[in-house]
């Protein structure tokens, strides 16, 4: 064992020993006096567990974070695996946009057009203005459904397995910690801003959750700084945006992937960090 902090007996480590077991650490916690010491197995961790240390003692929410994973049932061994019923809004979003994407054979039959936007069929959308006033049109008519139905809307199975498994794993911690009417207004708003900001710019024809993805991401990306709760790789924000980017070059239609709905991203990625700065801090019992 290599020896590497000794602190006083007053700070209790109790919760942080249980998290360094669930991350596979080897560690032992002695007592020397009115002192303890920390030893670790490995001299490698050092550098990690000692600035993971550092943040438990000088951020309450950084301890509230680690004490709730040591506890809750959604944490296997630390890391996040909740079951069906942890999250049951986001597991029936998902059901129904796979039922919808079967039903409407992946946006090839007639019904699709009626989870767009607006319905193409009855509108001419391909100007701005013709785009407000078929809006118009179909708001006044008591189509509101439309606001958020292009979120059922799939077109292949990589495109609905890839939004769904996203959203299951950032959106069923939402779930969780800040509640399911915390969720919902999110998916709401969010789905609201990605919809919106792409019909303005191309029109009716897209559909998918991608864009609520992108706000559920920022948001918990944004609300993590203020109250730690959520457990995400930090580098699948950088990739996210990274693919964000991306979309608006013409490179994914040069290399055959045709053109992304980067307006939705881009939308949703705004509505959820809105929603962080906005929405004030939960603290889940």
């Amino acid at each position: 064992m290599y020896r590497v902090k000794q602190l006083d007996t007053a700070v209790d480590l109790t919760d942080f020993s249980r998290w360094l077991k669930d991350q596979g650490v080897q560690h032992r916690i002695t007592e020397e006096g009115d002192q303890q010491v920390l030893w670790l197995a490995n001299p490698d961790h050092a550098e990690p567990v000692l600035a993971a240390l550092g943040r438990f003692l000088a951020e309450p929410g950084v301890r509230h974070a680690v004490a709730e994973q040591n506890r809750s049932p959604v944490f296997v061994r630390g890391r996040w695996q909740p079951s069906p019923r942890h999250a049951p809004v986001v597991l029936g979003i998902i059901a129904v946009a796979v039922v919808l994407a079967l039903v409407t054979d992946f946006g090839a039959n007639a019904l699709a057009a009626t989870l767009m936007f607006v319905d193409p069929r009855l509108h001419d959308w391909g100007t701005f203005d013709g785009r407000l006033q078929a809006l118009a049109d179909t708001l006044a008519s008591g189509q509101v459904w439309r606001l958020v139905t292009p979120d059922f809307l799939h077109f292949s199975w990589t495109h609905i397995i890839f939004n769904g498994v996203m959203l299951w794993f950032l959106g069923s911690q939402v779930e969780w910690f800040d509640g399911r009417g915390r969720l919902l207004l999110l998916l709401l708003i969010t789905s609201l801003a990605s919809n919106g900001l792409q019909y303005a710019v191309s029109g009716p024809l897209f559909g998918g959750l991608s864009g609520a993805v992108y706000g559920v991401l920022a948001y918990c990306w944004l609300s993590q700084r203020r109250h730690p709760r959520f457990q995400f790789p930090p580098a699948l924000v950088t990739f996210a945006v990274g693919w964000m980017v991306l979309g608006f070059t013409p490179l994914t239609e040069a290399l055959g992937m045709g053109r992304m709905a980067n307006e939705a991203h881009l939308g949703g990625f705004l509505g959820g960090l809105a929603c962080a700065l906005v929405f004030p801090v939960r603290h889940r019992a």
